[in-house]
């Protein structure tokens, strides 16, 4: 809703909710305005004092300053502008607290024409158009020939959200997997396999025929063999001797050596695109370093031509500064004094390929913390060589490690990396657990409460993972993940459900879901808490920070459940109130599955 639209409280056809906060900035900055006071003084916050106020604007102490006035008089004359400004059916209270803060109380009538309206339209405010960029998103870390582990988690929820975020608020996404594909490690798979089937028509010598359509290998071989492989090349130098040849034949493009690479590839890709179903996300691209591998030579050969790639002890690197002169940057490796390409190689072109031919206008890694060094480098390179100019947007978004009870990285009881299958295969179990514990879906069917149990278990585990800020580490604790009281997934859902429930009740019994239209006491609350979504949701993309989604969402379901002890909405007489309150319900589950699909969490019909 348009500041314009605040003469008119009535909901206006084809508009959608913004930042309620921003209305109300637009009021005051207008006031500081006239005092001859920079606009940006007039920002509106949500209270931080609840029960004082609903809003409040701190600009008067820092206005104060400029104006070398006490900032309570700044305060009064702001008052008493906005009040002039004929906004008195905005606001039922305009007070000063302490120094000089301006508390702000909404009117009822105001609220409601608010809440009304989102309520009807159900649409909030995309981002301004300047900031509909164009995103890539890589995200998930996936390997060829390695399963999925506990690991993969946080980049894989963490990027699904960003994803469902960045297209919910209008920008254009491309999400990419980018897979570990190429190098040693296959050269390394390509050896073992000559060692162990050195049958095979892969390694005939003449061999011309078509080479099988069918792989030679199952996911579940190149899981043991890469680690035999890898065992086998740390100790016997003719092992690893082996393994730089094949990666070389690979590299060249010999056909035994692609062929068998393209098996690798597909059955690992298949097994992936399992995995990460059970988790619900989903990829636009499914790149992979090869697939800038042939762009690789030609670049190298600008940069070496235009002087941004210099020999050093035999290695081609890209020296570095750092721009504000704090740190040593060390220089980005691109060739080995060997010959041999690295990480920062690819990443170079991969960046190139994302930037020219996708058009990408902001680039997020979603990537461990510990590489953090690489992508400062990454970025610095391309930005000195031109291939990033400053208007592409280049972020890195770190991640902590997810923790054990010993706060080392999870492990599994036996010592191992635990597999992200087991990982929901522990989190289904549990939430079975607590499902009996709480008799819940009892008189439901075994196919339901097989459906309900694993839809508990993800919101668990997607929830208990991204309620934290994504920069730190944290305990993984699933039973406690899994309770359904607290800032817990199960608890947001079981609000979720639970609104469904009433919803659906009210249906059976023709009961009319109507405008809201009644403030009687505790609604007041939740109608203030469901006007934040706007903001909430901006905060999040701005900041990159889900964790406000998670917060959101479980005080939205706080909030709900204390208006449903405090109004008996079915049970309610009054058929306008008991409307209003249908009304007011049925926002609160919009808002909730809109925040938990953003989650990547899917509410379930019942419980």
């Amino acid at each position: 809703m348009s500041p314009s639209s605040l003469n008119n409280l009535q909901p206006q056809a084809n508009q959608t909710l913004g930042s309620v906060s921003e209305i109300l900035t637009e009021i005051f900055a207008r006031a500081f305005v006239q005092l001859g006071l920079k606009e940006e003084l007039g920002k509106v916050v949500v209270s931080e004092r609840r029960d004082l106020s609903d809003y409040q604007c701190n600009g008067a102490l820092a206005g104060a300053r400029d104006l070398k006035q006490n900032p309570r008089q700044i305060a009064e004359k702001i008052i008493e502008i906005v009040n002039k400004d004929k906004e008195q059916e905005v606001f039922s209270a305009l007070t000063i607290d302490g120094p000089g803060f301006i508390n702000i109380k909404l009117s009822d009538k105001f609220l409601i024409s608010l809440v009304r309206f989102f309520a009807e339209s159900k649409k909030v405010a995309p981002l301004p158009k300047d900031e509909l960029k164009k995103t890539v998103i890589d995200f998930g870390g996936a390997n060829i020939a390695k399963p999925m582990h506990v690991g993969h988690l946080r980049t894989t929820l963490l990027g699904d959200s960003l994803q469902k975020l960045c297209s919910f608020l209008g920008l254009k996404v491309i999400s990419d997997t980018h897979l570990g594909d190429w190098g040693t490690q296959m050269g390394m798979l390509i050896a073992e396999i000559r060692h162990k089937f050195p049958e095979l028509p892969y390694f005939k010598p003449n061999y011309e025929g078509p080479y099988p359509t069918e792989s030679p290998v199952t996911i579940e071989d190149l899981e043991s063999l890469y680690p035999e492989a890898s065992k086998r090349c740390q100790t016997d130098k003719e092992a690893m001797a082996a393994a730089l040849y094949e990666t070389t034949q690979l590299q060249k493009g010999v056909p035994y050596a692609r062929a068998l690479w393209q098996h690798f590839v597909n059955v690992s890709i298949a097994a992936l695109k399992d995995d990460f179903a059970m988790l619900d996300v989903y990829f636009d691209l499914w790149k992979g370093e090869s697939d800038v591998h042939d762009r690789i030579p030609s670049i190298l050969e600008k940069l070496k031509a235009a002087g941004h790639a210099v020999v050093s002890d035999g290695a081609l690197i890209i020296p570095l500064t750092d721009p504000e002169g704090k740190e040593e940057i060390p220089p980005l490796l691109l060739v080995k004094s060997d010959g041999a390409y690295l990480y920062g190689t690819t990443d170079v072109a991969t960046l190139k390929e994302r930037i020219e031919d996708l058009h990408a206008e902001q680039i997020f890694h979603v990537v461990d913390k510990r590489q953090s060094l690489h992508f400062k480098q990454l970025f610095l390179a391309a930005r000195k060589i031109g291939m990033a100019p400053p208007n592409i947007g280049l972020e890195h978004i770190a991640f902590g490690t997810v923790n054990g009870p010993d706060r080392k990285p999870f492990k599994t009881r036996s010592g191992g990396v635990m597999k992200l299958k087991e990982l929901i295969h522990l989190a289904t179990e549990e939430a079975r657990k607590k499902l009996a514990e709480m008799r819940a879906a009892s008189e439901y069917d075994a196919e339901e409460k097989e459906k309900i149990a694993k839809a508990v278990g993800i919101a668990a585990l997607k929830y208990g993972d991204l309620m934290h800020d994504h920069n730190t580490d944290y305990v993984f604790d699933l039973e406690k993940f899994s309770r359904f009281e607290g800032r817990t997934g199960p608890y947001v859902l079981y609000a979720a459900v639970r609104i469904k429930a009433i919803l659906r009740k009210a249906k059976e019994q023709e009961l009319a879901i109507g405008p809201i239209t009644t403030i009687t006491g505790i609604e007041r609350e939740l109608m203030l808490e469901l006007l934040r979504m706007p903001d909430i949701l901006y905060s999040a993309y701005h900041k990159r920070m889900p964790n406000y989604l998670c917060d959101f969402a479980y005080d939205i379901a706080y909030t709900f459940n204390r208006f449903y002890l405090q109004c008996h909405i079915l049970s309610e007489e009054n058929e306008a109130l008991r409307a209003s309150w249908l009304g007011l319900s049925d926002l609160c589950l919009f808002e909730l599955e809109t925040l938990l699909y953003l989650l990547g969490i899917s509410v379930p019909a019942r419980m």
